[in-house]
Order: C-alpha cells, then sequence, then structure tokens
C-alpha cells in the first residue's frame, strides 16, 4: 500500500492510496458501528450507509496519510483485544447527554484518561469549536443542518460537535492523538479551517461545485 516515505520519514500514499485506505477506515468503523448496543434499541441511523460513508469519508479525506494510517491501526488493534471503538465513542458521549447512565453503567468500563491526556483534547476541542462557530456565521445555511455547537446544547437525543469530538478524541491512541494534535495544529497555523474543509467534502459528494453553490440552495 505505502509506496515509500519522506524525508522526515513519514508514510508517503499516491492519491489512489490513499482514498482506497479511508474507504477501507469508513467501512471498518461501519463494522463496529453494527455492534453498538443502543439503550433504546437499534438506532436508525446505524442503517444508514450512505449518510455514515459520505459523513465519515468527508473528515477522513481532510487528514494526512499518517495520521490516517494511525487511525486505521487503532482499528486493527481494537478488533485484537475485543473493544470497539465506536461503542466507546458513544458511550464517552453519554457523560454529557445522559450522565446518571453513564455514571450507572457504562464508566467503569471505559478506558481511564489521565488529566494530561484530557487537557490535551480539550485544546483540539477549543480550536475545533471555534472553527465549527466560524463556518455556521459565514455559512448560515449550510451551519443549520449541522449539530449543535456546544456541550451546553446537549439533549438526550441530540449530541453537539463539542461532544461528539469529545467521544472520538478519547477513543484514539495516544500515537493517533499526537498525529492529530500536530494536524490541528498545523492547520491553524496555517489559516485553514478544518470544519470547512469537511463540508467541503461533504458538499461535493452530495453534487455541489462547492461551499457557496450549497449554501444558495434551498433548504431540505
Amino acid at each position: 500500500m505505502m509506496t515509500g516515505h519522506n524525508s522526515d520519514g513519514e508514510p508517503e500514499l499516491t492519491d489512489r492510496e490513499f482514498l482506497d485506505l479511508a474507504g477501507k477506515v469508513v467501512r471498518h468503523e461501519w463494522d463496529q458501528f453494527q455492534k453498538v448496543d443502543n439503550e433504546g434499541g437499534r438506532a436508525l441511523c446505524q442503517g444508514d450507509w450512505p449518510t455514515f460513508h459520505q459523513m465519515r469519508l468527508s473528515q477522513f479525506l481532510t487528514w494526512t496519510a499518517p495520521l490516517l494510517l494511525s487511525y486505521s491501526r487503532d482499528l486493527d488493534q481494537a478488533d485484537r483485544e475485543g473493544r470497539n471503538l465506536l461503542t466507546e465513542k458513544y458511550a464517552r458521549m453519554m457523560e454529557s447527554t445522559d450522565r446518571d447512565y453513564y455514571l450507572a453503567h457504562l464508566r467503569a468500563f471505559l478506558p481511564v484518561l489521565s488529566q494530561r491526556r484530557l487537557d490535551q483534547q480539550e485544546g483540539i476541542i477549543r480550536t475545533q469549536v471555534e472553527w465549527a462557530r466560524a463556518f455556521t456565521q459565514d455559512h448560515p445555511r449550510l451551519g443549520s443542518r449541522m449539530r449543535r455547537l456546544t456541550s451546553a446544547e446537549d439533549r438526550p437525543d441530540s449530541t453537539s460537535f463539542e461532544t461528539y469530538l469529545r467521544g472520538e478524541l478519547g477513543t484514539y491512541s495516544q500515537r493517533t492523538l499526537d498525529l492529530y494534535q500536530a494536524f490541528v495544529s498545523h492547520a491553524k497555523e496555517e489559516g485553514i479551517n478544518l470544519t470547512q474543509q469537511t463540508v467541503g467534502w461533504t458538499v461535493r459528494m452530495s453534487g455541489f461545485s462547492n461551499l457557496a453553490e450549497a449554501e444558495a440552495s434551498p433548504a431540505e
């Protein structure tokens, strides 16, 4: 799969190899997602492969090859250990959306994260929430179709962008989180808004030429 390494020792992939890997990671996540037990029974989104594929692929297409390879290895390692990273992600979200249930039934089964690790995650989250806020201000119509922004807006049946991201970061290996932090820091230094990049991929997959065209389209 890998075509070699660059001068920094990082793996390099061709565009086709990267796209194939991204698709493989989305499928791996989907397979784990099918095994997530929902408190109220199987969720409707667990049967919606097209939306899942579009949303997750849009995110991964913004990533670097080393980051994507590392997360793919996390999923493989989880399989070997009998863990399900999607189950853990949604369980961690419930610390905010349904704290009583989380404390009674979920917390004891999740890997404990150190304070240093939590602080690292929160720094990433602050940056990404600001990106998402800026995006919704610049693209109000598209923003209105996205998740609520902050954990203060969480409801049992509605998970915010902040809480979703916190749950996801909590499932990454330390190696993957370090790579992700570097990826976010580089984007910030370059003036890149990752929310804008991710939604840009989403709208193109939906048939629009760009964000401006999607923003101008009638709301569904």
